[in-house]
């Protein structure tokens, strides 16, 4: 099959995540700059979450440009992806709300760490498809980084019961390991 639908149907998910996230930023009541001192973390776990989803769509996009069909169980991997995707603004709320309090950040990491898993499954199926020696096989290699961004997932949800603090950091660090941009699709692409 054709991989417009899905890419479109992607998107069109992508942006409704967004727009329900910023839908939880509640205006406060007052004219005052204190007054916004209570909505720091619900802002900061937006910022964060934000940037998760701008990773997820800008490397779904990566790994679509490198694949010319789907079949009906990519389909159902990638729902499976939007899935754990569509759970960041519940996550995201909780979290915020409660000032990252140990249960609502362990949450937000078991979240993460789904979607991280549906993702490399859906990368999986899309190397099965396309074969080992497709563009995205060889794009992704061993994907070292996306294994220890599991690593961090599974420590951060264990963390949170100890110190949220730590758990936050390493969501932070794997964060910021995924917006340096990783050039290996364009590269290939590129040369192909």
């Amino acid at each position: 099959m054709n991989k417009t639908r899905l890419e479109a149907f992607s998107d069109g998910v992508i942006a409704i995540i967004i727009t329900i996230m910023v839908l939880e930023l509640k205006v406060p009541h007052g004219t005052e700059l204190a007054d916004l001192a209570g909505l720091v973390p619900v802002f900061l776990s937006y910022v964060l979450s934000f940037v998760y989803v701008g990773i997820y769509w800008n490397n779904h996009h990566h790994m679509l440009h490198t694949v010319r069909t789907v079949t009906g169980g990519l389909l159902w991997a990638n729902l499976h992806l939007l899935f754990w995707l569509s759970l960041i603004p519940f996550a995201t709320a909780w979290m915020g709300e409660n000032h990252f309090a140990a249960k609502p950040v362990a949450l937000y990491g078991f979240v993460l760490l789904m979607a991280a898993t549906a993702y490399r499954l859906l990368a999986s199926g899309f190397i099965r498809h396309e074969g080992e020696g497709s563009t995205l096989a060889t794009a992704l290699g061993k994907d070292l980084k996306g294994r220890l961004s599991l690593v961090a997932y599974a420590a951060g949800i264990a963390a949170a019961f100890v110190a949220p603090a730590i758990s936050l950091g390493l969501y932070v660090m794997v964060a910021i390991s995924w917006v340096i941009p990783d050039r290996r699709v364009e590269r290939l692409i590129r040369n192909d």
